[in-house]
């Protein structure tokens, strides 16, 4: 709507044993093909959908293919973490090469060098240009406000949007047990008295935002606030944020937030 374009007439079937069977209704011969994929859930199927139509496009004769996947899948996958482990975001990057996307088009991975996983051009765009405008109009005292990173992994982000905004920042160092479940938080930098505001690139389980949000509130800190990017929210993510102390999860919607909103009373959805 905001191009003033109509979206190509295609055909997806699934066939009973979860195969995708997938059809172009026009002509894409000489175009430049854009694939949008943002749904969040099903993730692995998204991945199929995608590298099939991406052939479908290159089998039909299109120029160039860019895929635009605003919250790239198995991100969180970019290193061996431990021994005998894949590194599943490299393995996704080889795949969608090979289907035959020419260009890639993301929003705020979840770190850098995923970018070096492809021999093709990568567009990773910004969000915090978007969340600053968001907490200079709608957060009350900002200006009074402490901007937190909940793990080391986020620093980078959040001290950009500090800067920007001229504020103090403050960061937590978590550490996980071998199940991969956060054991302890320890803060570092003083939130006494004053406004938090956490900067994250998604909310998953919600549980990193949570008990970051208690250890806020155990060192006095007077209110605290979310801002995340990728907003999955998957099983009980909502129902977690619904009773904690957060005053408010802002995420964007680079994936769909219309069933995350009805589930979650302390939501609120920038529009990308």
């Amino acid at each position: 709507q905001k191009l003033q374009m109509s979206v190509t007439n295609t055909t997806l079937i699934r066939h009973p044993d979860s195969e995708i069977d997938f059809q172009i209704d026009e002509s894409v011969r000489e175009k430049h093909v854009f694939i949008i994929q943002t749904k969040n859930c099903c993730i692995n199927d998204n991945i199929m959908e995608l590298l099939i139509m991406t052939n479908a496009c290159k089998l039909a004769s299109s120029s160039r293919i860019s895929a635009v996947w605003t919250y790239f899948p198995y991100s969180r996958q970019d290193k061996k973490k431990r021994s005998r482990t894949a590194i599943a975001c490299k393995l996704l990057a080889n795949m969608m090469e090979v289907s035959g996307i020419n260009n890639v088009i993301t929003m705020d991975l979840h770190s850098p060098q995923i970018a070096g996983f492809f021999n093709i051009t990568v567009n990773n765009l910004l969000s915090a240009p978007l969340i600053i405008k968001y907490i200079k109009e709608s957060i009350p005292n900002w200006k009074n406000a402490v901007i937190v990173s909940p793990d080391a992994g986020g620093t980078k982000r959040a001290i950009y949007i500090a800067n920007k905004l001229g504020l103090k920042f403050s960061l937590i160092h978590k550490h996980k047990g071998p199940d991969n479940k956060i054991d302890s938080m320890a803060l570092v930098g003083d939130v006494r008295g004053q406004m938090t505001i956490i900067i994250d690139d998604m909310a998953d389980s919600g549980e990193t935002l949570v008990r970051a949000t208690q250890k806020l509130k155990e060192l006095n800190a007077s209110k605290v606030y979310a801002m995340v990017t990728h907003g999955v929210l998957s099983g009980m993510g909502c129902e977690r944020i619904n009773v904690s102390q957060l005053e408010r999860l802002v995420v964007t919607n680079t994936l769909p937030q219309e069933v995350n909103k009805k589930r979650c009373i302390k939501l609120d959805v920038i529009d990308v």
